[in-house]
């Protein structure tokens, strides 16, 4: 760990979040509006949030343009975090989350901007500057138009080159790619899993994809299923960490709150179930909390007092159902 260094987060494809608060959507009519809420986001930009929260130090990295752009540069410059975003031509994209008063979520998103290459050599150039200083790496989100399917895996030669550990969370061909560059963890989703791997069956799905990171020589997948919680499979064992209760709300940000958390445990040379238990209790105060990337603290102290974390047995012996037994909840 470097001393006073900072965790660079890089969002290829960065958004304006816009939230809409209302107490009923009727679909096909006339909605009436009881809040909203702007502000800089996309996937990195949210784990920059949360780590700030933290009091952890952390970079922005990535293309914003136009008047989108200018709109998300203020946020981060009125948040606190520290800018190193790279302009381009194109006008960087917004995302629309309408959430009702049960706590459910729609959101729309946009594909975002061109961004042609000599612009994202910019980005590359800025990151190499960056890489130095940087503690860790967190790659996150999809990538904008225009983007080769191996971006991801160039950053991760290139972290990987410099000795600074990366987590990527993305989907589709960048991951794939990504995984193949050997990333010490990567967190995909159920989804995520199962197109990745052609598995319906989360643990098999979790082993197949861990196998192909090992060879790479990354270390851990660590897989959200939602209201099951998290399946890690590590180079030191196989974890299952849940909250025994359902957290409502706006589940928008909580995976980046998961991956903030990861990020933090891996640099403090945490045991695997402390860095899931935190995990699980900062996704669930993200979930509490009304915008993605905010945390709410209050949820964090009662679900991280209520996580449980289990050993599990790798497939295909067995499945999770038969085989987790719940420790103590980590504390």
């Amino acid at each position: 760990m470097r001393d006073g260094a900072m965790i660079l987060t890089v969002t290829p494809n960065p958004a304006l979040d816009v939230t809409y608060h209302l107490d009923e959507v009727v679909w096909n009519g006339s909605n009436r509006v009881g809040r909203v809420a702007a502000r800089a986001g996309g996937k990195g930009v949210n784990v920059a949030r949360v780590l700030a929260a933290l009091g952890i130090s952390a970079t922005v990295l990535g293309p914003l343009g136009g008047r989108t752009g200018d709109a998300v540069r203020e946020d981060l410059a009125s948040a606190g975090l520290r800018d190193a975003a790279v302009g381009v031509a194109g006008e960087t994209r917004r995302t629309t989350t309408v959430v009702d008063a049960a706590g459910e979520a729609t959101v729309f998103n946009e594909a975002g901007p061109r961004v042609t290459a000599d612009e994202w050599a910019g980005v590359v150039r800025t990151y190499r500057e960056l890489l130095p200083g940087a503690r860790a790496v967190a790659l996150c989100g999809s990538l904008p138009p225009g983007l080769p399917d191996d971006t991801y895996a160039t950053l991760i030669a290139l972290a990987r080159d410099a000795g600074v550990p990366v987590l990527l969370d993305t989907s589709g061909p960048a991951f794939h790619a990504g995984v193949a560059a050997g990333p010490d963890i990567v967190k995909p989703n159920a989804d995520e899993l199962r197109e990745a791997t052609g598995e319906s069956d989360p643990p098999r799905a979790v082993a197949a994809l861990a196998a192909r990171l090992r060879e790479a020589g990354g270390d851990a997948v660590v897989a959200s299923l939602g209201p099951q919680g998290l399946l890690a499979a590590t180079g030191g064992g196989w974890w299952r960490a849940r909250l025994p209760y359902a957290i409502t709300g706006n589940p928008t940000g909580a995976g980046d709150a998961g991956v903030a958390a990861l990020i933090t445990g891996l640099l403090g040379g945490r045991p695997w179930p402390d860095r899931l238990a935190e995990a699980v209790a900062w996704s669930a105060s993200a979930v509490a909390s009304p915008e993605a990337g905010d945390i709410d603290r209050t949820t964090y102290v009662t679900a991280r007092a209520h996580v449980i974390v289990g050993a599990v047995e790798p497939p295909p012996d067995r499945t999770i159902g038969d085989t987790a037994h719940a420790t103590h909840p980590h504390r």
